[in-house]
């Protein structure tokens, strides 16, 4: 096959074969490519079989990465937590990324949110190189049948719980909302000892997704406890970010601005609410996503190593010593760091 390289973001062509694909995303908009761009300095491009003066009928889109930390990769897509390949049925994703040049990467990687064949038929090609969960909620049932699926205590009672309260909910996609937000993000990533993402992403974010995004705070007499960001794309809703005040865990908040999206999205006439991904030895996490009457499956990556190096062993080390760092030198390892790990 020849494949030809395509700018996602100037070139119109993308946009038109992400609007007439259902298994496109916001992971593929333009806006998600330009807010990884502005924030890390990656470079978008997709890989077509299409030619220059034809409209696109298939695609890939990866960033390249360059990292003297990391090396350098080409990723479909970093922080995303899925990104489908948008190849025909009888198209092998090998021929799509069997470029010049590709030696010069350590590895190249796929996030499909399934098996496919396109990826997984190649000895020696592509391989499995992680595993996670992924949760997405059903939205063709009633609004009151989705309600009754959820946990009797751990979420339906919440629910209750912040109701009865009189929690405060504010959403939108304004600088007030994300200050609110990213203060409880700060907070959030120090109780898991986690660097957090640079503010410039989620600014990003909000710049380049506009009316896609909405940040959604939960407050307790004035106070900020609990804020979520979500994304709309494609009839689907995205959950994405999370982030809380542990003292005020109890009002549940999170549940209740959770509950405040999937209505949203049952008036929108949505068909799903993608609640993303989390590690298969994240027991808490699993367990509260399963608890929303969530299906549950797995979501593979993909990686075809080019060279002899693996950024693994980095990020392995990485990730032990921000187990141990000082809190306060988290958000400073943040901003530094996370460009290397997407």
């Amino acid at each position: 096959m020849r494949t030809h390289l395509v700018d996602p973001i100037a070139d119109p062509r993308w946009s038109k074969l992400i609007g007439s694909d259902s298994r496109a995303t916001l992971f593929h908009s333009p806006g998600w490519l330009m807010a990884l761009r502005q924030t890390y300095d990656y470079e978008p491009v997709a890989i077509t079989s299409s030619s220059p003066s034809q409209p696109l009928t298939d695609g890939i889109v990866f960033c390249r990465i360059k990292s003297w930390f990391t090396g350098k990769r080409l990723v479909s897509l970093p922080f995303s937590d899925h990104c489908e390949p948008l190849v025909g049925a009888g198209e092998d994703a090998r021929d799509f990324v069997n470029i010049d040049g590709l030696d010069q990467f350590h590895y190249v990687e796929l996030r499909p949110t399934g098996p496919s064949p396109t990826v997984t038929r190649a000895p020696g090609g592509f391989q499995e190189a992680d595993v996670f969960w992924l949760h997405r909620l059903d939205l063709s049932p009633s609004e009151g049948e989705i309600f009754q699926r959820f946990h009797p205590d751990c979420i339906r009672r919440k629910i209750r719980k912040a109701e009865k309260e009189s929690l405060v909910c504010n959403e939108g996609n304004t600088p007030e909302l994300l200050e609110s937000f990213y203060g409880l993000l700060l907070r959030t990533r120090r109780r898991h000892r986690l660097p957090p993402q640079p503010k410039a992403w989620f600014r990003n974010l909000s710049k380049f997704l506009g009316d896609s995004i909405k940040i959604r705070v939960a407050s307790r007499n004035g106070q900020p406890i609990a804020s979520i960001l979500t994304f709309s794309y494609n009839n689907k809703l995205m959950y994405k970010y999370g982030c809380s005040d542990e003292r005020y865990h109890k009002f549940g908040g999170m549940q209740l601005l959770l509950w405040r999206a999937i209505q949203e999205a049952k008036e929108k006439n949505y068909s799903e609410f993608d609640l993303g991904r989390c590690a298969l030895d994240n027991v808490g996490l699993r367990a509260f996503k399963d608890r929303w009457g969530a299906s549950r499956s797995k979501l593979t990556y993909w990686r075809c190593r080019s060279g002899k190096v693996s950024a693994d062993r980095q990020l392995e080390i990485a990730q032990q010593f921000f187990r141990i760092c000082p809190p306060s030198f988290l958000q400073v390892a943040g901003r530094s760091l996370y460009r290397h790990i997407g």
